[in-house]
């Protein structure tokens, strides 16, 4: 079995994105189960080309993105398996019409996100709007309808997305790997952690804000942001609040230090005004910790830790930590993470749909 994985990012070197992680993670553990793979993402000075985690990966010109289709074509897949929307779902397609089309949605935009994410994007114009042209058009929405399998990474997001792309039937369920600890240990001190890029969207400054607010509890800030002045204005602010502690960015593909980091922490704080299901709390439930969030996808903050308002975001994490509330919801998390998405479960998950339409195929 060939798997051509497609995404608009690959975890590494500098690329910390929940898009690129996944595509990374489900692409080594098919490598480890004896499945070719191939990546293919659009070409930028982050991305390592050639055989990584044993995956053969191949990069197009971004402002180019037909020349995509020469690496589709050339690729041999039997089933490309697109990583949520893109022209790379209508390339794919175009190229490879006698192949197997399939799309996971993970992080779907209607009108209202892309109005947030236009706000908060910090880039140009220019760059924005190319970006989303990229992985929201005609062409993709086409490709969308007319694939052969489509899932969705949280259950909230399949209504979202037959209302988005008109679909007749809706997408299917299925869970992004997550690796479950053996054992975890947690501080003794109130410690609360925050996980993720830190573009605008993500608002590492208000998790600076909460840290300084709260100081006696100890915060740890990880990652870091892709410009340089942000990077140094966010660090430089940080500096400042004694009970914070920044890590920089943590290659989970080269180091061990992210899990220790959860396993000590009490809550993850999650500040972005919006969110699909994200990895990081997916990890962090993973590690026994409870959730602080703005937003509650599938959920899963409401039972595993608690929703907060702009206003209410100190509130809240004080009355987890206080009586030791965070724990029992931290370890109902561990436990539905371990039965839902647990890598070895996930990953047969992905196999069986993987083999449903190969044999599909062969039938017809």
């Amino acid at each position: 079995m060939h798997i051509c994985l497609s995404c608009v990012e690959l975890f590494g070197r500098g690329i910390q994105g929940g898009f690129g992680r996944t595509t990374r993670f489900l692409g080594r553990e098919l490598v480890r189960r004896g499945v070719q793979v191939t990546v293919v993402v659009p070409r930028r000075k982050d991305v390592e080309e050639g055989v990584v985690d044993g995956m053969r990966v191949v990069g197009f010109d971004p402002l180019r993105p037909w020349t995509a289709l020469r690496i589709y074509r050339a690729c041999g897949a039997d089933i490309f398996h697109s990583q949520d929307t893109s022209m790379a779902i209508a390339l794919a397609r175009l190229a490879a019409p006698q192949a197997k089309h399939m799309v996971t949605f993970r992080d779907p935009m209607d009108a209202a996100d892309w109005r947030i994410e236009t706000a908060m994007s910090g880039r140009s114009r220019l760059s924005y709007l190319t970006y989303r042209y990229f992985v929201d058009n005609p062409w993709v929405d086409s490709a969308i309808r007319r694939a052969d399998a489509r899932y969705c990474a949280a259950n909230f997001l399949i209504p979202k997305v037959v209302r988005k792309h008109r679909l007749a039937q809706e997408p299917g369920f299925l869970p992004t790997p997550v690796d479950i600890p053996d054992n975890f240990e947690k501080s003794k001190q109130p410690t609360v952690i925050f996980v993720g890029r830190w573009d605008r969207r993500k608002r590492p400054e208000r998790f600076i804000e909460l840290a300084r607010r709260l100081p006696a509890i100890n915060f740890i800030a990880v990652g870091g942001s892709g410009e340089p002045r942000r990077d140094h204005e966010l660090r430089t602010l940080a500096a400042t609040v004694p009970n914070l502690q920044l890590t920089g960015v943590i290659d989970q593909f080269t180091s061990h230090r992210l899990s220790p980091l959860l396993a000590s922490s009490w809550v993850l704080v999650n500040v972005s005004p919006r969110e699909g299901l994200p990895i990081t709390f997916l990890e962090a439930t993973a590690h026994g910790c409870a959730l602080v969030s703005l937003t509650d996808p599938d959920g899963f903050v409401s039972r595993f830790g608690a929703v907060a308002t702009e206003e209410t975001l100190e509130d809240r994490l004080q009355w987890l930590v206080a009586e030791n509330r965070w724990q029992s919801r931290g370890l109902a998390g561990r436990e539905w993470v371990s039965r839902e998405f647990a890598t070895p479960h996930a990953v047969d998950l992905h196999m069986k749909a993987y083999v449903q339409l190969l044999s599909s195929r062969e039938a017809a």
